[in-house]
């Protein structure tokens, strides 16, 4: 696992400071602590921080192919890599490394751009490619590693896996776009192409980019496709599918360091280790973190899963200094970032880092197999909808009118969803900001208050019949991708570790696409068929509960350990005179949480995480390099 960097002419070769792209890549030495290296050509450069994990020794980037006229830095990990270097060196390409990026660019030579389709990892990929005088960037399917890019006036494209690397380039601008604010207090995330910053985009997950003659050219390389269906039994396919998952968590077992797994005591991280577990000899080294709230404690059900697995169990109750965490969150996301459990995610990768370079997470289950209880929740809203024949929305209005207080509130948003259409009426679930809070809280400096804007096209895919399927699709382009990847690469990176994600296996995903959408959620249960196997594996008391999520007291720490920070925050002229927000709505929000008529937690999570974003990004010339 690594970062990169890099400049690329747009004008044909010439000079440039060589020191640049070596102070892009300081940036994020927590990505790479263990090596960095850097290529200089009149074309440009490209560099790396690198965190061994394959090839310990040999494995320095950049690496080129036989004559050095094809160089090549790398983000991740291929787990298929050793097949690919066969069928390469079957073909008369030569190696010299025992590494998985060498077998990249010799792929890139063999088939050219449709090496992205033949790799089975994650990854964000830099190609230097001299004879064409052109640059080739590549990201993975599910956007696991980050790559961004950004044109200069002085005819640059830079790109990088952080955004702060792109600071010391000269000429960058970091101008912050208003639709990417109204974006992030929409959905607590900015979703690729886009970024923070207007001059600023992201490589999409399963797209390649090649930049050349001063144009660059975006492809698409894979879709996810959910027909046709399976038609075996339900037998088969459990037996199918459980064959899968094995292959796809013994594939990422490759390493050269030592590794664990992450284990919440949920179905998703307790089957990736329990079959972790079946293809190992020593015992799975595991790690839980919990609160001494019960609320938001899995522990217990944590540490029964590993005693049945046989686990050398590491767990640790956390006490975590929200103003401390706060700090470090702001850093390392580098874009404003509206989803709190990044908190316990940090600190259990802390608590992991201490003994493996390399982790296992069961991340990704969840929008695969369709488990969040939002899809329960948007089932239910669409069967009332349709047995009352449209007029459950003007009943519940009615109804919480004359309710009031919170329980009015509640049924009057589940009104204002059935009146929304498709997929408003999904996503107005889901949102952290309605139209009117945004309404309410942005200043006139965002014209356009729509919290949906740039994500209603990712719902609606027409060769995808299921509505809730087209949700599925649209939560892995989205929420999947710039949420929940965003959150665990930053936040393992963070404590220089790896993470690998067995569920989210294309492999994997494609099969369990085309499952019928019954065995995925059948009477208000989601994973259906992933329980079915996760009985074989599990005990069945972790197994029988709700779903408990990976969350922390917001609410509570906002009127005790974070209340001074964000009286201080909110109140400052800084904030004040940023122009995007109308203060008084701030202070409106604060005040009635403080008082406890509201919880405002989620909007004041937004509030502050952004407020503090802007003082180190915004403030500062150029943020300061800091280390893990």
């Amino acid at each position: 696992m690594c970062g990169i960097a890099g400049l690329f002419s747009l004008t044909g070769p010439r000079e440039s400071d060589p020191s640049i792209v070596d102070r892009m890549c300081r940036q994020m030495i927590h990505r790479g602590p263990d090596d960095q290296g850097v290529f200089h050509h009149p074309l440009g450069q490209i560099g790396m921080r690198r965190l061994s994990i394959i090839d310990l020794g040999g494995g320095h980037q950049p690496i080129h192919n036989e004559d050095e006229s094809i160089w090549i830095v790398f983000n991740g990990e291929i787990y298929n890599y050793r097949e690919l270097r066969r069928e390469l060196e079957a073909a008369g390409h030569r190696f010299y490394t025992h590494s998985d990026t060498e077998c990249i660019v010799h792929a890139y030579e063999q088939w050219g751009e449709g090496c992205f389709a033949r790799l089975r990892g994650m990854f964000g990929i830099a190609i230097l490619d001299i004879p064409r005088q052109q640059l080739v960037l590549g990201r993975d399917r599910i956007g696991k590693k980050p790559l961004y890019y950004t044109r200069t006036r002085e005819g640059w494209l830079a790109f990088a896996s952080e955004l702060k690397c792109l600071f010391p380039v000269p000429g960058f601008e970091n101008k912050v776009s208003a639709e990417s604010v109204r974006d992030y207090f929409g959905m607590g995330y900015v979703a690729a192409p886009h970024s923070i910053y207007q001059n600023v985009a992201k490589l999409p997950p399963a797209h390649y980019m090649v930049v050349r003659n001063g144009q660059e050219e975006i492809k698409c390389y894979w879709q996810v496709q959910f027909q046709p269906k399976w038609t075996d039994s339900a037998e088969v396919l459990e037996e199918r599918l459980f064959e899968q998952l094995d292959d796809a968590v013994k594939c990422r077992l490759v390493s050269d360091v030592p590794f664990g797994a992450f284990l919440s005591g949920g179905t998703d991280s307790s089957v990736v280790a329990a079959l972790m577990a079946r293809n190992l000899q020593a015992p799975v080294k595991t790690f839980t973190i919990g609160f001494k709230e019960q609320a938001f404690n899995e522990m217990p059900d944590a540490r029964a899963v590993a005693q049945h697995i046989g686990a050398e169990h590491h767990e640790l109750v956390v006490e975590a200094d929200a103003v401390s965490m706060m700090d470090k969150l702001v850093w390392f996301f580098d874009e404003p970032f509206g989803d709190s459990s990044s908190i316990p995610t940090y600190l259990v990768s802390q608590l992991a880092a201490r003994h493996v370079k390399m982790v296992l997470s069961g991340d990704g289950g969840d929008e695969v197999f369709a488990g969040y209880e939002r899809y329960k929740r948007y089932d239910m809203l669409q069967a009332m909808s349709r047995k009352t024949l449209g007029l459950a929305g003007p009943a519940m209005r009615v109804a919480g009118a004359l309710a009031g207080g919170a329980k009015g509130v509640r049924m009057a948003r589940a009104a204002d969803r059935l009146a929304a259409p498709y997929p408003d009426r999904y996503l107005s679930g889901v949102g952290l900001c309605t139209r009117d809070d945004l309404a309410m809280l942005l200043s006139d400096a965002i014209a356009d208050k729509d919290p949906y804007a740039r994500q209603r096209a990712q719902y609606g895919r027409s060769d995808i019949a299921l509505e809730s399927e087209r949700i599925l699709a649209g939560d892995m382009l989205t929420y999947l991708s710039d949420d929940i990847m965003v959150k665990v690469d930053r936040m393992t990176m963070a404590c220089s570790i790896e993470a690998r994600a067995p569920l989210l296996d294309h492999q994997l995903i494609d099969f369990a696409a085309r499952l019928p959408y019954d065995l995925k959620s059948r009477d208000g249960v989601g994973k259906y068929l992933l329980k079915r196997i996760a009985r074989r594996l599990l005990p069945a008391e972790v197994l029988d509960k709700p779903k408990q999520g990976f969350a922390i007291p917001v609410a509570k720490w906002f009127r005790e350990d974070l209340r001074e920070m964000m009286m201080d925050l909110l109140r400052d002229q800084r904030f004040r005179e940023r122009g995007w927000f109308r203060p008084e709505a701030a202070m409106t929000l604060m005040q009635q949480h403080l008082a406890g008529t509201h919880d405002r937690s989620e909007m004041l999570w937004l509030l502050m995480t952004f407020e503090m974003w802007a003082r180190r990004f915004l403030d500062q010339a150029e943020p300061a390099a800091r280390t893990a």
